[in-house]
């Protein structure tokens, strides 16, 4: 519990390890346990048991978040750390699955400048549901047509450039604002509104431990 107590701490305020209070334990076996979790699947599978009970309607969408200065030249490079480019900076992009109670159901991660839809197929493969969710971004014909198959309802609105006109379920699509509401509870957490963590494993730990506590609430 002091542990979980530790590393909570440390995302909610964006602190270094080092400015861990003596009252967590030692800051450096706090961390080598952080960085233990992760690789054995304990994160992932707090992750998975607090989001065992799903609905069956989902929302996807994307958030951004930017990178801090000390998140960057890590050991392995870009094979480790999917930070893009851009102009205002290195970012990086959150791809999620939400379900109709908002619960985080899956999420990728993604470099800044990278279109949505890379996100979308790894996100609902092997997920059933009846609906979804998904603003003009994720408006593609592969997508249509999966849940087609898959006897889904894409509540996906046409770009303004479509040719071929297509309906929606407008009042169903308001419930979209389901997952940006899940992207502002979990981006109170400082280290997750913005990146502090060099690797891919370490952040996408902060996501799964936050969203297990957010869950158990």
């Amino acid at each position: 519990r002091l542990f979980l107590r530790a590393v909570l701490w440390r995302v909610r305020t964006g602190s270094p390890w080092r400015d861990l209070p003596p009252a967590f334990g030692h800051w450096n076996s706090q961390f080598r346990r952080f960085r233990r979790w992760p690789k054995s699947g304990v994160c992932e599978g707090l992750f998975k048991a607090m989001n065992a009970d799903l609905d069956l309607d989902n929302s996807i969408g994307s958030t951004i978040v930017g990178v801090h200065q000390k998140a960057t030249g890590s050991k392995g490079g870009h094979s480790i750390r999917p930070l893009g480019a851009r102009a205002a900076g290195r970012t990086t992009k959150i791809v999620a699955l939400v379900d109709a109670l908002g619960n985080l159901v899956r999420f990728l991660l993604l470099p800044g400048q990278a279109h949505d839809m890379k996100g979308a197929a790894p996100l609902i493969k092997g997920v059933s549901f009846d609906a979804l969710r998904a603003d003009k971004a994720f408006e593609a014909d592969w997508l249509l047509h999966d849940l087609d198959e898959r006897g889904a309802t894409a509540v996906i609105p046409l770009k303004t450039n479509h040719q071929l006109q297509r309906n929606y379920d407008a009042k169903l699509y308001k419930w979209r604002h389901l997952v940006e509401n899940d992207f502002a509870r979990i981006k109170e957490f400082r280290r997750i509104a913005t990146r502090h963590d060099k690797t891919d494993c370490s952040y996408a730990a902060c996501w799964k431990l936050v969203t297990a506590l957010i869950a158990s609430r």
